[in-house]
């Protein structure tokens, strides 16, 4: 079941068939490498599990990125509930196979993510969390609209927090107090 499409890709949820293909990249030490460890095959299967209970906890998780013209998988992108010093918010998360890198498909997934959170969930806010090492994430975050929102340490390391706000929530709430004051 297709979640969205975008001009090249479309996005639905993860599968336990999908373990060898995800963990093409979950696995991949310079993919993962601002994670503390790659995955093994066993962590790749609880990481798509944690997504399907994330389904049907929050109506969203990540997803599977397939190629649109060839139905090739080339990655997890979505929406996951995090805890970022003590607040949980959701936030926009990706993951790409190498041979896919530099391609703009990471840019392309999280907008419509970014998009999918603010018109289908109605989240006020969006939120992307990572190290301030990790460049290319930093990055894609600021192609779809983000802005810093707060840097904290965290085992030892620099985190930058970004967000992104939307726009028709904030208009309704101003609206919705505009009236109140009349």
């Amino acid at each position: 079941m297709k979640i969205m499409e975008t001009e090249r890709l479309y996005l639905r949820e993860l599968k336990l068939e999908d373990t060898e293909k995800l963990s093409k990249v979950l696995s991949d030490p310079e993919a993962m490498q601002y994670y503390p460890e790659p995955f093994n095959i066993k962590k790749v299967e609880k990481w798509i599990q944690w997504n399907i209970e994330n389904y049907q906890t929050y109506n969203h998780g990540l997803w599977a990125v397939v190629l649109k013209n060839d139905d090739t998988f080339i990655d997890d992108c979505g929406i996951t509930m995090q805890n970022i010093e003590g607040e949980t918010v959701p936030e926009i998360g990706f993951h790409i196979i190498k041979n896919y890198w530099n391609k703009g498909y990471a840019t392309e997934a999280a907008s419509a993510c970014k998009e999918y959170a603010f018109e289908v969930l109605h989240y006020p806010k969006i939120f992307s969390y990572t190290t301030m090492n990790n460049i290319p994430s930093k990055k894609v975050a600021e192609k779809i609209g983000m802005k810093k929102y707060k840097v904290f340490e965290k085992n030892g390391e620099q985190q930058i927090v970004q967000v992104a706000l939307n726009a028709n929530a904030i208009f309704s709430s101003f609206a919705y107090h505009k009236k109140d004051q009349i």
